[in-house]
């Protein structure tokens, strides 16, 4: 594996929420700085050392509403 992908949204109660798609990993942080430490951590904590992702990718989604 050479990359694992998170999907970050803004969570409700303020913050970011960040998880990784095809693996059971969540994080959560107060600022996206905090966040990318977070994502960082979980990712070693996930995965053994030589089959750690060599990239972690942040895909942040963020859904607006306009009014007409």
């Amino acid at each position: 594996m050479t990359e694992v992908v998170f999907l970050v949204e803004d969570a409700a109660e303020g913050g970011f929420t960040a998880r990784a798609l095809g693996h059971s990993i969540h994080t959560e942080a107060d600022t996206f700085d905090e966040l990318r430490l977070q994502v960082r951590d979980a990712v070693q904590c996930h995965f053994d050392e030589g089959v750690r992702p060599a990239v972690i990718r942040l895909h942040y989604v963020k859904d607006e509403v306009l009014a007409a």
